[in-house]
Order: C-alpha cells, then sequence, then structure tokens
C-alpha cells in the first residue's frame, strides 16, 4: 500500500513541476527538436534484420514531436527500440497463442506511446497496450495517430494507476487483471530515487511469469567516468542533431534535477531483487541501460533469445552483454544466455539506412 506521504512526494517531483513546461514545450513541437538532423536508425547495426527492419518502418509513421527529441537524445537509443520491439512483439503473441487472450502490455511513461502503438496495430487484436504520460501535448500526438483501437493512453502520472482507478474506468478495465510486459523508459528518474517504493507500486500490474523491462539511466560510483561518458554522449552523439545551444539548454533546465534522483547499479540490483529472482542487463550505452527482470526463468531466458546483440557501436557501450544482475543459485541463468541470429533481409547491404 502507498502511503499518503509518498504520493505527495511524487506529485511534488520535478516531473510533474520543474519540468512540466520542458516536457510541454517538447510534445507540442513548440521547443526541444533537433535543430540540425533528425535522427534516422542504422540498420547496418541490427545486421539489416528483417523483423527489425519492418518493426523499424511501422514505429517511424508513428512519431510524434517528442520522438524526435527523445531518440536524438541517447546514443543508439532507436536502435535499441528496434531491437526490443519484435522481441517484445513475439512474447506478446506467444501469450496470445498459449492463453487464448490477447496479451497486455504496459509502457508507462514512453511519451506518445509510439511503442504501444506499433505493438498493438502488429497486434490486431491480439494485444492490448497501455501507456501513459502527464503531457496533454503526448496524448494529443497519440489521438492523432492512435493506429489501433487496441492502444490506450492514460493522462496522467505512473501513479495515477492504482487497481481502484484500473477497476472504476471503463477503458482501463480490460487491464486490471495486470500486464504480461510492463516496460518503464526512463521514467521513475523523475520522480524519486526510492526504487524500492516505485517497484513496490508497480510489481503487482505484473502478472505472474510476466516481464519486467526497463531503460534506466544509473549514476556511476566514480563521478568522473559518469561525466566521461556524458561528454561523449554530447559531443560524439547528440552534437549530430542538435546545435550546441540546445545541449546546453536542456543540461541547465532539466539534466542537472534528473541527475539527484538516478541511483547506481548496485542500489539499482538491491531494489530489484526484492521483487524478482531474475534480472539481466541486455543493453549499455554510456550511463543508460536496458534490464530485464522476472520471476519466471524460462520467461526471461526466452526474451534474451528473442533478442538481436546490442545494436551500439562498441565505444559507447562498457558492459560485457547480456550480464546477468540477480540469479538464483537453484537455477542460475548465466549459462543458458544467447542471442538469436539476424533474419536478413535481401539487397539489404545496398540500402544500409531506413529513409524518413
Amino acid at each position: 500500500m502507498i502511503d499518503a506521504e509518498l504520493l505527495q512526494r511524487w506529485r511534488n517531483a520535478p516531473r510533474l513541476n520543474d519540468f512540466a513546461a520542458f516536457f510541454e514545450r517538447t510534445a507540442a513541437g513548440q521547443g526541444g527538436a533537433p535543430d540540425l538532423a533528425e535522427p534516422n536508425i542504422d540498420l547496418g547495426l541490427l545486421d539489416f534484420d528483417l523483423e527489425a527492419r519492418v518493426f523499424a518502418d511501422t514505429h517511424r509513421r508513428l512519431w510524434g514531436p517528442f520522438d524526435f527529441h527523445y531518440f536524438a537524445s541517447i546514443p543508439y537509443r532507436l536502435e535499441e527500440e528496434c531491437r526490443l520491439g519484435p522481441a517484445l512483439l513475439r512474447t506478446a503473441l506467444g501469450t496470445w497463442a498459449q492463453t487464448g487472450r490477447p496479451a497486455s502490455i504496459y509502457t508507462l511513461g514512453t511519451g506518445t506511446g509510439c511503442l504501444a502503438r506499433t505493438l498493438a496495430l502488429f497486434g490486431a487484436g491480439r494485444i492490448e497496450a497501455l501507456c501513459c504520460s502527464p503531457t496533454a501535448s503526448n496524448e494529443q500526438a497519440f489521438l492523432a495517430n492512435r493506429a489501433s483501437d487496441h492502444a490506450f493512453f492514460h493522462h496522467g502520472p505512473f501513479f495515477d494507476l492504482d487497481a481502484d482507478r484500473y477497476a472504476s474506468d471503463p477503458e482501463l478495465r480490460r487491464f486490471a487483471d495486470g500486464f504480461d510486459i510492463l516496460f518503464e523508459d526512463t521514467t521513475f528518474q523523475m520522480y524519486d530515487a526510492d526504487r524500492i517504493r516505485q517497484l513496490e507500486f508497480v510489481y503487482p500490474r505484473i502478472r505472474p511469469g510476466g516481464l519486467l523491462v526497463q531503460v534506466q539511466k544509473l549514476a556511476h560510483p566514480d563521478p568522473e567516468q559518469y561525466q566521461a561518458r556524458e561528454r561523449q554522449k554530447d559531443e560524439l552523439f547528440k552534437s549530430r542533431y542538435f546545435s550546441s545551444i540546445l545541449i546546453s539548454d536542456k543540461k541547465e533546465e532539466v539534466l542537472g534535477t534528473m541527475s539527484d534522483m538516478q541511483v547506481d547499479k548496485d542500489t539499482t540490483i538491491a531494489a530489484l531483487k526484492c521483487f524478482f529472482r531474475y534480472s539481466v542487463a541486455t543493453w549499455n550505452s554510456g550511463n543508460f541501460y536496458t534490464i530485464v527482470s522476472s520471476n519466471s526463468r524460462a520467461a526471461i531466458v526466452e526474451f534474451i533469445f528473442l533478442l538481436l546483440r546490442p545494436a551500439i557501436p562498441p565505444a559507447f557501450s562498457h558492459t560485457d552483454l547480456p550480464a546477468v544482475w540477480n540469479e538464483t543459485e537453484a537455477h542460475p541463468i548465466s549459462t543458458a544466455l544467447s542471442w538469436r541470429w539476424p533474419n536478413f533481409t535481401a539487397g539489404a547491404a545496398a540500402s544500409p539506412r531506413l529513409a524518413s
């Protein structure tokens, strides 16, 4: 049970207060957009995989204004989205095939809900997807290009969605029994540094055998290492898309405060261990990580087997992957993990980048 004091702390968090104007401007297309170039996916990093290519093409057609900003801000996050997407899709369709009911996916704090809409579109009624954002312009972008009647948007912060809300809201009632996959995207770090309490809130929404997938920006015990990775991000990646003025403005308006609510790897592992038997880091880009967690050994091993190898130049990745962060002594997973091989596209080498 989340107490009133904690909820008030989350309501007073920067995401809903100090950062609100920045996110609203960016989501409305009134600022924050890349002013030098638009982000485009490098399919070569995905080995020209056919599933990733099809997912990327559909995903790109559903972008709203905030997506341009987001994918230009984190090195190779777009490639990671389109690496995760086919694995999420195949996992969800497998759930539908096994259970005879639509799989349920919740993308928590994912801006315009582009990932949720893409998955719902491919699912064609076999997947029902929910996303949330407290930014009104993200809801407008969602509704302007919903793509599927099986995609749903909650306008509000993640902590609005408690059991009472799911039970009482006619549109959300379909999700009252929980989610097969819960995807949290760089959201917790905007509200609080108490990962245990945040996980405590969302954990009951994950069905038995389900997956938690997170993209998190982590603090580093060595501040110099953290800053070196930040400089690499800004100077070697973001500078392709943003002028130095825009990079500096965002640092001043958002990133300085956000760093106060980031936690390090050890704190992250300790929090996840309170709820999950297994946690595996499957991607790293500077200070950013994708982390997959589950209480089902089979579910996490099978999901990771559906992932291509990380689609990122080696210079930006500082961790050997996959990296097991939590496992049980009785049933370890370290030796069972492997990436899938790509399904090559005929003639792919002649077309290394997806046209916008």
